[in-house]
């Protein structure tokens, strides 16, 4: 198996973890029936989904790979790990995909918000370590920048966010959605191939780093999901709206 191949495996497994911490544990909240913004398994919601039989199927696929193997991992990650060392690293991950933020920002005409991500990732970067802390949390104009990427940026233009998909490893998605991760990707700093301008920064670093960001982002990611699932007639459905319901209101802000 040659370098790429494995890199590109490794990667692709733990991009499950990364993007359900972050999307899982922003759709997953604490039932409250006067909360208008909750997502429910029941809402009526806008979504084509054509390919359902294979949806479901990718679906049983990604909670047997969750429940089986990821999970173990979260939780013998947080066994060894302390907390505080787990908090750094998702803090010094998050401030790393700044340009994926500032970009998108740009693009859907947001130039404040776009000036507003340049602070907080200077702040972050300067005072907090290299991003390890989140000194822009103290900053009220900082604190709470709603997230920007591609496919939301495709939302802003009116492109239609197009059949429902499930995708191995990633889990739910829309093609409007999975165009946008194509994006992302060349926008995340991780995926640059610093190889021509670090020596050292070979492809058993970049899988290296790939694994730390995954796996420190299993624990919140497990425990959003299973919010997700918790007590739902039907996880698939559940996961589905509570997925269109988050993309439409995040498109939106």
């Amino acid at each position: 198996m040659t370098p790429s191949l494995r890199t590109f495996i490794t990667g692709a497994v733990f991009s499950f973890a990364t993007v359900w911490s972050a999307q899982a544990q922003t759709m997953s909240v604490t039932p409250n029936p006067a909360d208008s913004d909750e997502p429910d398994e029941y809402a009526s919601v806008t979504v084509s989904d054509p390919l359902e039989p294979m949806n479901r199927a990718v679906f049983k696929f990604n909670n047997g790979l969750y429940d089986y193997v990821l999970r173990p991992v979260g939780k013998g990650y947080v066994r060894v790990t302390p907390k505080p060392v787990r908090k750094g690293i998702t803090n010094f991950f998050n401030n790393l995909r700044f340009p994926i933020r500032f970009v998108n920002s740009a693009l859907q005409g947001k130039f404040q918000r776009a000036g507003l991500e340049t602070g907080k990732f200077a702040v972050n970067t300067v005072a907090g370590i290299g991003g390890l802390i989140r000194v822009s949390d103290a900053v009220p104009a900082l604190a709470a920048i709603s997230e920007e990427d591609t496919g939301q940026t495709f939302g802003v233009w009116r492109v239609g966010k197009g059949p429902y998909l499930v995708l191995p490893f990633f889990g739910p998605s829309t093609v409007r959605d999975t165009t946008g991760m194509v994006g992302d990707h060349f926008l995340n700093p991780l995926n640059w191939n610093l190889k021509h301008n670090i020596d050292w920064y070979d492809w058993k670093v970049s899988t290296g780093v790939t694994v730390v960001n995954g796996v420190n982002s299993l624990p919140g990611a497990i425990a959003a999901y299973d919010a997700l699932r918790k007590d739902a007639l039907d996880p698939y459905v559940a996961v589905r709206s509570a997925y269109i319901q988050y993309r439409e209101a995040a498109i939106q802000k």
